[in-house]
Protein backbone atom coordinates (compact mmCIF):
# COMPACT_ATOMS: atom_id res chain seq x y z
CA UNK A 1 0.00 0.00 0.00
CA UNK A 2 1.41 3.72 -1.32
CA UNK A 3 2.76 5.12 2.49
CA UNK A 4 0.70 9.34 2.23
CA UNK A 5 2.41 12.10 3.11
CA UNK A 6 1.50 12.21 6.49
CA UNK A 7 2.93 9.41 7.74
CA UNK A 8 6.07 9.62 5.61
CA UNK A 9 9.53 9.98 7.36
CA UNK A 10 9.78 13.76 6.25
CA UNK A 11 6.46 14.52 7.53
CA UNK A 12 7.51 12.81 10.62
CA UNK A 13 10.75 14.68 11.25
CA UNK A 14 9.06 17.79 10.45
CA UNK A 15 6.31 16.99 13.22
CA UNK A 16 9.50 16.48 15.69
CA UNK A 17 10.93 19.22 14.48
CA UNK A 18 8.12 21.87 15.08
CA UNK A 19 7.58 20.22 18.87
CA UNK A 20 11.33 20.85 19.70
CA UNK A 21 11.14 24.39 18.60
CA UNK A 22 7.79 24.80 20.72
CA UNK A 23 9.67 23.45 23.22
CA UNK A 24 12.57 25.89 23.08
CA UNK A 25 10.65 28.76 22.71
CA UNK A 26 9.42 28.05 25.89
CA UNK A 27 12.16 27.90 28.15
CA UNK A 28 13.11 30.71 30.47
CA UNK A 29 16.88 30.82 30.31
CA UNK A 30 18.63 32.16 33.18
CA UNK A 31 22.06 33.94 33.17
CA UNK A 32 24.31 32.54 35.34
CA UNK A 33 25.39 33.81 38.72
CA UNK A 34 29.04 34.50 37.38
CA UNK A 35 30.65 34.07 34.31
CA UNK A 36 31.28 30.51 32.79
CA UNK A 37 34.07 29.83 31.11
CA UNK A 38 34.22 26.73 28.93
CA UNK A 39 37.53 25.58 27.34
CA UNK A 40 36.72 23.17 24.15
CA UNK A 41 38.83 20.55 23.55
CA UNK A 42 39.62 17.72 22.17
CA UNK A 43 43.29 16.48 20.80
CA UNK A 44 41.76 14.42 17.59
CA UNK A 45 40.96 16.63 14.91
CA UNK A 46 37.99 16.47 12.88
CA UNK A 47 35.51 16.39 15.66
CA UNK A 48 33.75 19.57 15.30
CA UNK A 49 35.77 21.13 18.16
CA UNK A 50 35.73 25.03 16.36
CA UNK A 51 32.23 24.06 14.60
CA UNK A 52 30.70 23.64 18.18
CA UNK A 53 32.65 26.52 19.77
CA UNK A 54 31.10 28.97 17.31
CA UNK A 55 27.23 27.58 17.36
CA UNK A 56 27.26 27.05 21.02
CA UNK A 57 28.34 30.79 21.44
CA UNK A 58 26.34 32.33 18.93
CA UNK A 59 23.09 30.42 20.24
CA UNK A 60 23.75 31.92 23.72
CA UNK A 61 24.52 34.96 22.23
CA UNK A 62 20.88 34.90 20.17
CA UNK A 63 19.56 33.80 23.49
CA UNK A 64 20.49 36.95 24.94
CA UNK A 65 23.63 36.15 26.70
CA UNK A 66 27.06 38.12 26.89
CA UNK A 67 29.26 35.94 25.09
CA UNK A 68 33.00 35.91 24.45
CA UNK A 69 35.14 33.58 22.34
CA UNK A 70 38.70 32.85 22.55
CA UNK A 71 40.53 31.78 19.45
CA UNK A 72 43.54 29.98 20.43
CA UNK A 73 43.85 27.61 17.43
CA UNK A 74 46.40 28.94 14.92
CA UNK A 75 44.55 27.82 12.55
CA UNK A 76 41.81 30.97 13.52
CA UNK A 77 39.26 29.29 12.34
CA UNK A 78 37.18 30.33 15.11
CA UNK A 79 37.95 33.62 13.80
CA UNK A 80 37.28 33.22 9.91
CA UNK A 81 33.79 31.89 10.95
CA UNK A 82 32.65 34.53 13.14
CA UNK A 83 33.31 37.11 10.27
CA UNK A 84 36.25 38.35 12.62
CA UNK A 85 39.36 39.35 10.32
CA UNK A 86 42.82 37.92 11.49
CA UNK A 87 45.38 38.85 9.33
CA UNK A 88 49.45 38.29 10.28
CA UNK A 89 48.84 41.96 11.28
CA UNK A 90 45.79 42.04 13.19
CA UNK A 91 46.36 42.73 17.06
CA UNK A 92 45.50 39.08 18.80
CA UNK A 93 45.72 36.38 21.32
CA UNK A 94 49.26 36.07 20.58
CA UNK A 95 49.90 39.86 21.66
CA UNK A 96 48.21 39.26 24.57
CA UNK A 97 49.82 35.62 25.79
CA UNK A 98 53.38 37.04 24.43
CA UNK A 99 53.24 40.66 24.89
CA UNK A 100 50.98 41.47 27.77
CA UNK A 101 48.54 43.35 25.84
CA UNK A 102 45.52 43.72 27.33
CA UNK A 103 42.33 41.24 26.22
CA UNK A 104 40.50 44.39 25.31
CA UNK A 105 42.76 46.03 23.10
CA UNK A 106 42.30 42.58 20.54
CA UNK A 107 38.53 41.84 21.19
CA UNK A 108 36.27 42.11 18.36
CA UNK A 109 32.90 42.18 17.97
CA UNK A 110 30.92 39.66 15.47
CA UNK A 111 29.08 41.28 12.86
CA UNK A 112 26.04 38.93 12.92
CA UNK A 113 25.38 38.88 16.59
CA UNK A 114 25.11 41.73 19.15
CA UNK A 115 26.20 40.18 21.99
CA UNK A 116 28.96 37.99 20.95
CA UNK A 117 32.69 38.95 21.33
CA UNK A 118 35.93 37.39 19.60
CA UNK A 119 39.58 37.61 20.48
CA UNK A 120 40.89 36.51 17.14
CA UNK A 121 43.99 34.34 16.34
CA UNK A 122 46.34 34.98 13.95
CA UNK A 123 49.48 32.95 12.15
CA UNK A 124 51.76 33.77 14.83
CA UNK A 125 50.30 31.57 17.42
CA UNK A 126 51.65 28.78 15.63
CA UNK A 127 55.11 30.03 17.48
CA UNK A 128 53.58 30.49 20.58
CA UNK A 129 54.53 27.31 22.06
CA UNK A 130 58.08 27.53 21.86
CA UNK A 131 57.82 31.30 22.98
CA UNK A 132 55.89 30.37 25.81
CA UNK A 133 58.24 28.42 27.31
CA UNK A 134 60.82 30.91 29.19
CA UNK A 135 58.05 33.20 30.10
CA UNK A 136 57.06 33.93 33.90
CA UNK A 137 53.98 32.00 35.09
CA UNK A 138 53.40 30.50 31.64
CA UNK A 139 50.83 28.28 32.38
CA UNK A 140 48.63 31.43 33.80
CA UNK A 141 49.17 34.10 31.15
CA UNK A 142 45.77 33.68 29.68
CA UNK A 143 44.13 33.14 33.19
CA UNK A 144 45.38 36.47 34.69
CA UNK A 145 44.78 38.03 30.93
CA UNK A 146 40.98 37.44 31.29
CA UNK A 147 40.98 38.23 35.12
CA UNK A 148 41.97 41.78 34.04
CA UNK A 149 39.54 41.76 31.22
CA UNK A 150 36.67 41.46 33.58
CA UNK A 151 38.05 44.51 35.69
CA UNK A 152 38.48 46.02 32.71
CA UNK A 153 34.30 45.60 31.84
CA UNK A 154 33.44 46.22 34.95
CA UNK A 155 35.11 49.95 35.43
CA UNK A 156 33.80 50.57 31.74
CA UNK A 157 30.64 50.16 33.14
CA UNK A 158 29.67 46.78 30.67
CA UNK A 159 27.42 43.69 32.07
CA UNK A 160 29.21 41.36 33.12
CA UNK A 161 29.95 38.28 30.71
CA UNK A 162 28.03 35.33 30.75
CA UNK A 163 29.77 32.57 29.06
CA UNK A 164 33.25 32.58 27.58
CA UNK A 165 34.19 30.05 25.12
CA UNK A 166 38.12 29.06 24.57
CA UNK A 167 38.84 27.08 21.30
CA UNK A 168 41.89 25.22 21.55
CA UNK A 169 43.98 23.34 18.97
CA UNK A 170 43.89 19.94 18.50
CA UNK A 171 46.75 19.19 20.71
CA UNK A 172 48.27 19.24 24.28
CA UNK A 173 50.79 21.82 24.73
CA UNK A 174 51.18 25.29 26.40
CA UNK A 175 48.37 26.57 24.63
CA UNK A 176 45.76 24.42 25.80
CA UNK A 177 47.34 24.10 29.41
CA UNK A 178 46.50 27.66 29.21
CA UNK A 179 43.03 27.62 28.46
CA UNK A 180 42.40 24.81 31.37
CA UNK A 181 43.92 26.97 33.62
CA UNK A 182 41.80 29.71 32.55
CA UNK A 183 38.87 27.63 32.73
CA UNK A 184 36.30 26.21 35.23
CA UNK A 185 35.02 23.87 32.87
CA UNK A 186 36.21 21.62 30.17
CA UNK A 187 33.58 21.05 27.07
CA UNK A 188 34.39 17.69 25.01
CA UNK A 189 33.09 17.28 21.76
CA UNK A 190 32.88 13.67 20.44
CA UNK A 191 32.19 12.73 17.37
CA UNK A 192 29.76 9.74 16.58
CA UNK A 193 32.05 7.34 14.42
CA UNK A 194 34.40 4.82 15.03
CA UNK A 195 37.15 5.21 17.28
CA UNK A 196 35.13 8.13 19.24
CA UNK A 197 36.94 7.41 22.42
CA UNK A 198 40.13 6.45 21.05
CA UNK A 199 42.73 9.21 23.05
CA UNK A 200 40.54 10.48 25.04
CA UNK A 201 41.39 8.90 27.89
CA UNK A 202 44.63 11.10 27.51
CA UNK A 203 42.88 14.04 27.33
CA UNK A 204 41.44 13.46 30.86
CA UNK A 205 45.15 12.49 32.31
CA UNK A 206 45.83 15.62 31.11
CA UNK A 207 43.02 17.43 32.90
CA UNK A 208 43.66 15.63 35.96
CA UNK A 209 47.27 16.68 35.69
CA UNK A 210 45.79 20.23 35.58
CA UNK A 211 43.79 19.82 38.30
CA UNK A 212 46.39 18.47 40.98
CA UNK A 213 48.69 21.33 39.75
CA UNK A 214 47.19 24.27 38.51
CA UNK A 215 43.51 24.74 38.70
CA UNK A 216 41.88 22.43 41.36
CA UNK A 217 38.32 23.55 40.08
CA UNK A 218 38.31 22.49 36.96
CA UNK A 219 36.35 19.72 35.68
CA UNK A 220 34.58 17.72 32.68
CA UNK A 221 31.47 19.26 32.85
CA UNK A 222 29.79 18.43 29.00
CA UNK A 223 29.90 15.97 26.56
CA UNK A 224 28.86 16.75 23.05
CA UNK A 225 28.19 14.33 20.51
CA UNK A 226 28.16 15.45 17.17
CA UNK A 227 28.58 14.43 13.74
CA UNK A 228 25.37 12.27 14.44
CA UNK A 229 23.11 9.93 11.89
CA UNK A 230 20.65 8.05 13.71
CA UNK A 231 19.98 6.14 10.63
CA UNK A 232 23.06 3.70 11.35
CA UNK A 233 23.49 1.30 14.20
CA UNK A 234 26.98 3.31 14.55
CA UNK A 235 26.14 5.86 15.80
CA UNK A 236 23.58 4.31 18.11
CA UNK A 237 26.61 2.07 20.00
CA UNK A 238 28.77 5.29 20.33
CA UNK A 239 26.06 7.08 22.03
CA UNK A 240 25.29 3.85 24.37
CA UNK A 241 29.37 3.95 25.12
CA UNK A 242 29.78 7.58 25.47
CA UNK A 243 26.68 7.07 28.20
CA UNK A 244 27.93 4.69 29.95
CA UNK A 245 31.40 6.41 30.45
CA UNK A 246 30.06 9.82 30.90
CA UNK A 247 26.53 9.53 32.24
CA UNK A 248 26.37 12.89 34.36
CA UNK A 249 28.25 14.59 31.56
CA UNK A 250 26.88 14.30 28.12
CA UNK A 251 24.00 16.19 26.76
CA UNK A 252 21.12 14.68 25.78
CA UNK A 253 21.11 16.87 22.28
CA UNK A 254 23.29 15.87 19.84
CA UNK A 255 24.81 17.71 16.88
CA UNK A 256 23.54 16.14 13.75
CA UNK A 257 25.47 15.58 9.88
CA UNK A 258 24.33 18.86 8.65
CA UNK A 259 25.28 20.59 5.18
CA UNK A 260 23.88 23.91 6.62
CA UNK A 261 26.49 23.81 9.75
CA UNK A 262 29.13 22.71 6.75
CA UNK A 263 28.50 25.56 4.52
CA UNK A 264 27.71 28.27 7.24
CA UNK A 265 32.01 29.09 7.41
CA UNK A 266 32.15 29.70 3.94
CA UNK A 267 30.53 32.62 4.53
CA UNK A 268 32.25 33.25 7.42
CA UNK A 269 28.50 33.03 9.46
CA UNK A 270 27.93 30.78 12.40
CA UNK A 271 24.87 28.12 11.57
CA UNK A 272 22.56 30.29 13.69
CA UNK A 273 22.99 33.41 11.62
CA UNK A 274 23.22 31.40 8.13
CA UNK A 275 19.89 29.50 8.31
CA UNK A 276 18.45 29.89 11.82
CA UNK A 277 15.48 27.46 11.07
CA UNK A 278 17.80 24.47 9.71
CA UNK A 279 18.26 21.11 11.78
CA UNK A 280 21.79 22.05 12.47
CA UNK A 281 20.65 25.44 14.01
CA UNK A 282 17.80 23.95 16.32
CA UNK A 283 20.20 21.32 17.30
CA UNK A 284 23.09 23.84 18.65
CA UNK A 285 20.17 26.33 20.01
CA UNK A 286 19.00 23.07 22.34
CA UNK A 287 22.45 22.07 23.59
CA UNK A 288 23.25 25.91 24.44
CA UNK A 289 19.72 26.00 26.53
CA UNK A 290 20.83 22.15 28.05
CA UNK A 291 24.21 23.90 29.26
CA UNK A 292 22.54 26.92 30.63
CA UNK A 293 20.26 24.72 32.08
CA UNK A 294 22.57 22.32 33.75
CA UNK A 295 23.51 23.88 37.40
CA UNK A 296 27.43 25.04 36.97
Amino acid sequence: MTESLSDSPLAAQLKDEQDRRRKLSGLALERPTETRILTVSNQKGGVGKTTSTVNLAAALADQGFNVLVIDIDPQGNASTALGIPHSADTDSIYDVLIDDLSLADVVAECPDLDRLSVVPATIHLAGAEIELVSLVAREQRLQRALEEYFRHRESQGQERLDYVFIDCPPSLGLLTVNAFVAAQEVLIPIQCEYYALEGLSQLLNNIHMIQKHLNPVLRVSTILLTMYDGRTNLASQVVSEVKEHFADEVLSSKIPRSVRIAEAPSYQQSVISYDRSSTGALAYLEAAAEIVERSK
